[in-house]
């Protein structure tokens, strides 16, 4: 690219703030106090983003006697609950296509049980009154290049074919260049129903508040530090304080498993976003967008984009980051060179929004398996459950994981915990250098087959008949 236009699109970041714009609230409650002595509940969920926010409150709801405490090792949202998107997905499996290519022999049941699952979430920030700016707008695919728009028109043929494009519409490029303008689109399937748009940060505070309401006790800055057997339940030692639970549910996702042989099947992948200024009345003309769904390209490397309640943009992925040895670190939140990118890809989509100045600029961890999508079970002879593994997709689907993980405990045999996807893990991740070294090549080789028409080479091809990947 051009240095003149290099240098016109970082202008654009000049007074970006390093932090994500859902957690830059002046309405961000204040924490609630650490754990500071022993004590015991029925229920300890460790993790104070959506997978234990969910537990804790359909824990309560399912049985209001039940003592359920939570702790947190931060605050409440800090992490990649408050960082994402704002997608709220109905799908469970990562996608149609990744559910559909791994059980397809239930995927039926795995979109009905996802539908009703997006249902259960709006009814529970309507009856909770949680101000999340829930707008079930939609999403739709994009295509930006010829043969993606071509892929498209075939993938939804074959979903019409098999039963599963109800709510969903193929979009030539005269028609979702109406719903939304620019040069780039070629194509398009737009999901009416099955995506939410949301202020990811106020849904975890207003899940917080209504755990608090119903009775939980939840301690934030108290991190969980050990998980071990204590008579007929379990222990859990904090920095100041010890927790002895009969049943215990960790939603840890991306941070390490206090279960260590869960530890393996996840890896930390950085995403970045930023987030414009408020466009002016004119600026969202001359790119329509009125009907405000969620948009994402049909890249593998991929961008996903959207509007926030004030009319500004948020525009991320592409970049997805996997740091030597797994860690996460708060060092990785910040990558100013993936900031340029994505500012530059911005304009290119949108040409008309020249000008435009970005104000916040944020990264964060992704807790991705080789499935892609989240995987379940138990540990000490069923006193310990656990869900992981959403790779970017929990906004919604972490509810259903949560029910999943009450399920186990409860040692319930139900719908969900008869699936094949719950009763089965993914293929583990192997030790460095290992680790690092195929999934720098499977990025290299993804980014490859972007420009080439999406031809995927040799190493993708051996990826997929090992139902292996690498996503954001």
């Amino acid at each position: 690219m051009a240095p003149s236009a290099m240098s016109r699109w970082t202008q654009s970041l000049s007074e970006a703030r390093p932090v994500s714009y859902w957690l830059d609230d002046p309405g961000r409650p204040d924490p609630e106090p650490a754990l500071t002595d022993r004590t015991t509940c029925d229920l300890l969920v460790v993790g104070g983003g959506y997978s234990g926010l969910w537990t804790a409150l359909i824990a309560k709801e399912r049985d209001p006697s039940r003592d359920v405490v939570l702790v947190e090792g931060r605050e409440v949202g800090w992490a990649a609950s408050g960082r994402n998107g704002g997608f709220c997905a109905a799908s469970l499996t990562h996608g149609l296509s990744n559910g559909l290519a791994r059980w397809p022999g239930e995927i039926h049941a795995l979109e009905r049980l996802g539908a009703r699952n997006l249902d259960a979430i709006e009814e529970t920030v309507a009856r909770h009154s949680i101000d999340c700016d829930f707008e079930r707008t939609g999403e739709i695919d994009v295509a930006t290049e010829p043969y993606q728009a071509e892929e498209l028109r075939a993938w939804y043929d074959e979903i019409s074919a098999r039963g599963l494009a109800e709510g969903i519409e193929y979009l030539d490029a005269d028609a979702v260049r109406e719903q939304v303008d620019s040069p780039t689109f070629l194509a398009g399937l737009y999901d009416r129903r099955g995506v939410a748009m949301l202020n990811p940060a106020r849904l975890a505070w207003g899940l917080k508040r209504a755990c608090l309401d119903l009775g939980v006790r939840v301690y934030e800055h108290t991190p969980a530090l050990t998980l071990r057997r204590y008579g007929a339940g379990m222990s859990v030692r904090t920095p100041y304080g010890a927790v002895r639970a009969r049943r215990v549910a960790l939603g840890t996702n991306v941070f390490p498993s206090l279960v260590r042989r869960v530890r393996p099947y996840t890896v930390p992948v950085y995403d970045y976003a930023l987030m414009t200024e408020p466009l002016t009345e004119e600026q969202l003309d001359s790119i329509g967008w009125k009907n405000r769904q969620g948009l994402g390209d049909s890249a593998n490397q991929f961008h996903y984009f959207r509007l926030s309640a004030d009319n500004r943009v948020l525009w991320g992925g592409y970049d997805a980051v996997y740091p030597y040895g797994g860690r996460v670190r708060a060092e990785y939140d910040d990558r100013p060179e993936t900031y340029a990118r994505l500012a530059g890809h911005f304009f290119s989509c949108f040409p008309q929004l020249e000008g435009v100045r970005f104000t916040h600029a944020w990264g964060g961890a992704i807790d991705t398996c080789s499935r892609f999508s989240a995987f379940f079970g138990t540990a000490h002879t069923g006193r310990v459950a656990y869900a992981a593994g959403y790779t970017g997709l929990g906004v919604g689907a972490t509810r259903f994981g949560a029910e999943v993980m009450l399920d186990l405990l409860a040692g319930e045999r139900t719908e969900r915990t008869e699936l094949e996807m719950v009763r089965s893990k993914p293929l583990p991740f192997p030790p460095e250098p290992f680790a690092w070294t195929g999934i720098a090549l499977t990025k290299w080789s993804l980014a490859r087959a972007d420009a080439h028409q999406g031809r995927r080479n040799l190493w993708l091809r051996t990826m997929d008949r090992l139902g292996l990947g690498f996503d954001s």
